[in-house]
């Protein structure tokens, strides 16, 4: 079976590497020529739209995915006519948009900050009057890493925002006094089953996922339980099929919905260590319509992120349970080239070895 992926960075690189034992093949479409999954399979070099390309990307083809959601909806459904496309188009369509991805939320009765659309610069201070402050001004499309946003501590800071976001749709989102961030990885095949990955409590700063611990400390069977009740609605909604991943925060005992990536997800790359079945493989075993495989957690791990330059090598490598994942990208100042998993079979263990990781590795 031959499968496409749109985007050839490491979350295709990373789906091709865990497909290829299945006996999957791959074809990459990237507008970059130094696209890293190009190491690992053919690579079509073109833009997203570019009708032509698409058909020689999806000649020979089985199935197609993405590993980002920001695909051209027009491209998903130009990949449709010929071969299937998962996930489906409208959860493309759903996470593209902040708002409609609210929305969304709100319908299916899953908690979320309060929210208001963004038009207009007329728009903003009756939504601040209504929301409060602090909240947070977003682009309703193509942010991420933190990027698209600016928090509105007070008034002085309403301006500036709109300044440097202003002229394209944005969102009002009113700010959410959390106790930590966590994630649900979910997975939905062709035949409707679904398996949930443990919760993941993940750490930010400046808007980049640093470090993700599998299972999140301290989570109950009954925030668990929450978390995929939340989860299965969206899949059941959109029809989905394959990985989708939902990021919350949590307070208290409430889990508040932040927002959904249809695809692979950052947060559940510890996976590949430390699950029965990496989500890279639950991906792909939906949509080709394989039987799905275990969730469960092989013990404790940390997952986190090497941000603008890679490590000795040789210093993780001298760690026990630590596991180095580079993602053949050139080093530059905020971009993630690379992950470290540490597993161990008791979460004091992990937390002693990512100490050791940390004051080798600096």
């Amino acid at each position: 079976m031959r499968v496409g992926i749109l985007g050839g960075g490491q979350l295709g690189r990373m789906l091709a590497l865990a497909g290829y034992p299945l006996g999957l093949r791959f074809r990459f479409l990237d507008p970059s020529p130094d696209a890293s999954g190009g190491q690992l399979a053919g690579l079509v070099i073109a833009a997203y739209d570019d009708a032509a390309a698409i058909d020689r990307f999806v000649e020979g083809l089985d199935v197609a995915t993405y590993e980002f959601e920001n695909v051209p909806a027009e491209t998903a459904e130009h990949l449709g006519r010929h071969v299937p496309v998962l996930p489906p188009r409208e959860a493309l369509d759903t996470a593209q948009d902040r708002l409609v991805e609210k929305e969304c939320f709100r319908a299916l009765d899953i908690p979320t900050a309060p929210f208001a659309a963004i038009d207009e610069r007329s728009d903003l201070d009756p939504a601040i009057e209504r929301i409060g402050l602090p909240a947070v001004l977003k682009t309703r499309r193509l942010g991420y890493d933190g990027k698209g946003q600016r928090v509105l501590q007070d008034l002085d800071d309403v301006q500036r925002a709109w300044s440097d976001l202003g002229g394209v749709p944005l969102i009002l989102e009113g700010f959410i006094d959390f106790d930590r961030e966590v994630s649900i990885i979910a997975v939905r095949g062709r035949d409707g089953r679904v398996a949930f990955y443990p919760l993941i409590e993940n750490q930010h700063r400046q808007g980049i996922l640093r470090l993700s611990t599998a299972p999140a400390p301290g989570t109950d069977e009954r925030l668990q339980a929450l978390a995929e009740r939340h989860a299965a609605r969206v899949l059941d909604a959109l029809d989905y099929v394959g990985i989708l991943a939902i990021e919350f925060f949590q307070t208290g005992d409430r889990l508040v919905a932040n927002e959904m990536a249809p695809r692979v997800h950052n947060s559940g790359h510890w996976t590949i260590e430390g699950a029965e079945t990496s989500q890279f493989e639950n991906h792909l075993r939906a949509i080709c319509g394989f039987p799905l495989g275990s969730t469960a957690p092989r013990g404790h791990s940390i997952m986190f992120n090497l941000i603008g330059a890679a490590p000795d090598v040789n210093a993780v490598l001298a760690i026990r349970g630590a596991h180095l994942h580079l993602y053949a990208k050139e080093p530059r100042p905020g971009r993630k080239i690379g992950h470290i998993t540490i597993r161990a079979d008791d979460a004091e263990t992990a937390a002693e070895r990512l100490e050791q990781l940390r004051q080798a590795i600096g």
